[in-house]
């Protein structure tokens, strides 16, 4: 390795998609400064990679298989409390965002960032700074701020969003439709949902239910 080389942000790429691994490999390479020295296409493999190139940057997709980007971080973390994860993703919750977030990402950016962005947001990370794209902030602060809700409010907001009607989901939990009306209201109301395909559609991007 060259001392030109050693300068260089040494940068892994986590992405089970090999044409976006391809692509951001591809972006890197015209910046100035940065290499990638590796690619994983599962979150154990990000894992295991990390553990033996050591990079100064990990750019972490969230959904993988194997492991999942938000395991993947916390497991990279657990080893080297100094590691830089940068998150890139297309798609997360509030809630994998969040836990990618506590589990020790130092930043967040969705796949369609520019490249400027994108080596920008290494740049920053490296020097101690979180970085965040303002969807995956606005997406998180909206999940940080809103109420808990009980057991039995997640239970019939995920029936709702099977779509039960309020005299079917009465039956199925055994509670009154009356009650049931008013469980669903106040859900309504906590997650701002103006109808019941809203509600549904707000709960899996809120982690509150799976899709």
């Amino acid at each position: 390795m060259t001392k030109e080389s050693r300068k260089k942000i040494r940068v892994l790429l986590a992405d089970d998609h090999m044409v976006v691994r391809m692509g951001i490999a591809s972006l890197l390479s015209f910046a100035n400064g940065i290499e990638v020295i590796g690619e994983a296409d599962n979150g154990l493999d990000a894992v295991k990679l990390a553990h033996e190139l050591k990079p100064d940057v990990v750019l972490m997709d969230l959904q993988m298989p194997e492991l999942n980007g938000v395991e993947a971080t916390a497991r990279i973390h657990a080893d080297d409390p100094g590691a830089k994860i940068l998150i890139l993703t297309s798609f997360g919750t509030s809630a994998e965002l969040k836990r990618a977030m506590d589990a020790g990402a130092a930043g967040a950016l969705v796949k369609s960032s520019s490249r400027t962005e994108i080596v920008d947001a290494i740049h920053g990370v490296m020097t101690g700074g979180q970085v965040m794209s303002n969807e995956i902030r606005h997406t998180i602060e909206n999940f940080s701020a809103m109420p808990e809700m009980s057991p039995r409010q997640i239970e019939i907001l995920n029936l709702v969003a099977k779509g039960f009607s309020n005299k079917e989901i009465a039956k199925i939990v055994g509670i009154s439709p009356e009650t049931v009306k008013e469980h669903v209201a106040n859900i309504f109301s906590r997650i701002g949902a103006s109808s019941r395909a809203e509600a549904a559609t707000l709960a899996v991007n809120l982690g509150l239910i799976t899709g």
